[in-house]
């Protein structure tokens, strides 16, 4: 029984809708992402209760509903609440794909359902009403089943990529795959090939709307985001997760057409624009086009190199040294890296500028675009630690002070920092615009082993003669800095 009415269904997916632009304006900026991540939260709760009251569920389709709603709360909200900073990238690839396998089996389920379309128009079998009348209305209408037709067959096979891809980048982002290129032989030619056996399988979709032909391309598309994510380097994850996650929303506005669900049109619209801006706006932050991203390794390139410790000596430091030489600056810029969410070390280094901060010294946060393994990865760790929105530079902002700045303090963070970017045609991140630290009068590096950065190229930052280096775990140096700079 329908508890609410087609008109006030309306309004509720309206608000929901509304819901949804003003969350994504929210997550827009660093303030008002918190914000913006209750916003959408509200909005899908609301989607989800006006789909419930407003559906006439037959036999036992809602007790199946409500046990599926229950196991998802069961497995989605402990793992929400027990995922650490360093594994968020992991969380997000995961419910990234899991949105775009099931916008995906949602078209092959629409396929399954018998179609009320007159047999034999546009090739089509299907079933045919007993009321002339209700099948002549219906023949009038079959036109406008094809876009759904077409919608239907989109989806399926972008929802299947967004899935498979995702799932191999939170293997790479785990751990549980190299996150160097793997390219498989004769590469190019099985992507090719996979490519057009994926197209034409949609089309075979949309001419016979046959479910075994629909599932071979869920399973050929699925290959072909395994191809498509494999040679991608570590250093290029963060953009793969942005472009999957357009990926899915593209996935789920195909749904929404087929469908004639206006909500669906509008929240995977909303997501496939907005992922598909923040792919761009990285790879611009990468200095390098989406296309050698993803197909960079196929040509011989590389974006990882060696993973082996460099063996060449540096100036070490000692936490006292650190101490005094922030303590005594003007001008301290901290440069936060995933090494920094590994230790989970975003409060000692909030306390270490806070001190520093009522010392008089001008410290803040040089935040890159593409540090961690997500995008705004820094962002949410240092919002953690509550520190302040104003403290956060963009790379773009931060770079024109580093000339004034006395000490470049970088935690756990390689790449972002690297000169290779600039000066070296042959490296992988060769063109990406990094936070210039070697144009700052020091440089105090806080590693844990002289291995590379994800990228996997040695950094020639760290053998400069203003370069120091605090060996250790971020968090316990830093802990030993800070009770330094107090007794300075």
């Amino acid at each position: 029984m329908k508890l609410l009415a087609a008109p006030v269904a309306a309004l509720g997916y309206l608000l929901a809708a509304a819901l949804f632009i003003l969350a994504l304006k929210g997550l827009s900026a660093p303030a008002s992402a918190r914000r913006g991540n209750a916003l959408g939260a509200l909005g899908a709760l609301v989607a989800v209760a006006v789909v419930m009251l407003s559906t006439d569920f037959a036999g036992s389709n809602l007790v199946i509903v409500l046990v599926m709603i229950a196991a998802g709360l069961v497995l989605a909200v402990p793992a929400a609440r027990r995922v650490k900073m360093t594994a968020m990238p992991q969380l997000v690839a995961l419910l990234n794909g899991v949105g775009g396998g099931a916008a995906a089996l949602i078209g092959v389920i629409e396929l399954a359902l018998p179609p009320m379309i007159p047999e034999g128009t546009y090739g089509w079998t299907a079933y045919v009403p007993d009321d002339v009348a209700v099948a002549t209305a219906l023949e009038s209408s079959v036109p406008s089943a094809l876009p759904a037709l077409v919608a239907t067959a989109f989806g399926i096979a972008v929802g299947s990529i967004s899935f498979s891809g995702s799932v191999v980048t939170f293997l790479k982002l785990q751990g549980w795959l190299t996150a160097r290129p793997l390219v498989l032989p004769a590469a190019p030619v099985i992507m090719g090939l996979t490519l057009m056996t994926t197209v034409a399988l949609g089309w075979a979709v949309v001419a016979s709307s046959s479910v075994p032909i629909a599932i071979w391309l869920l399973v050929v598309a699925g290959f072909l985001g395994v191809l498509l994510v494999l040679p991608v380097g570590g250093a290029d994850v963060p953009i793969v997760i942005s472009l999957l996650n357009a990926f899915t929303g593209l996935a789920v506005a195909a749904t929404g057409w087929a469908l004639d669900n206006v909500l669906l049109l509008v929240a995977g619209t909303l997501v496939g624009a907005s992922g598909t801006i923040l792919t761009l706006a990285m790879a611009t932050g990468m200095g390098r086009p989406v296309a050698g991203i993803l197909f960079g390794a196929l040509r011989g390139g590389s974006t990882a190199g060696s993973t082996e410790a460099s063996e060449r000596p540096v100036r070490r430091a000692t936490a006292e040294d650190v101490a005094v030489t922030l303590a005594y600056a003007r001008r301290v810029v901290v440069v936060p890296g995933y090494g920094l969410a590994v230790a989970q070390a975003q409060h000692t280094v909030a306390e270490l500028v806070d001190a520093l901060r009522g010392r008089g010294v001008d410290a803040v946060y040089g935040i890159h675009p593409v540090a961690g393994r997500m995008p705004g990865h820094m962002n949410v760790l240092l919002a953690e630690a509550n520190v302040g929105y104003d403290l956060l530079v963009e790379a773009a902002d931060i770079n024109p002070t580093m000339p004034s700045t006395d000490v470049v303090l970088v935690v756990g963070a390689n790449d972002v920092v690297n000169p290779a970017a600039r000066t070296d045609p042959s490296a992988p991140i060769y063109g990406m615009p990094i936070i210039d630290a070697d144009a700052a009068a020091q440089v105090i590096f806080l590693k844990r082993s002289m291995r590379p950065g994800f990228a996997g190229i040695e950094n020639e930052l760290l053998f400069a003669p203003r370069t120091q280096v605090l060996f250790g775990d971020a968090k316990t140096s830093l802990a030993a800095v800070l009770a330094a700079v107090k007794t300075v």
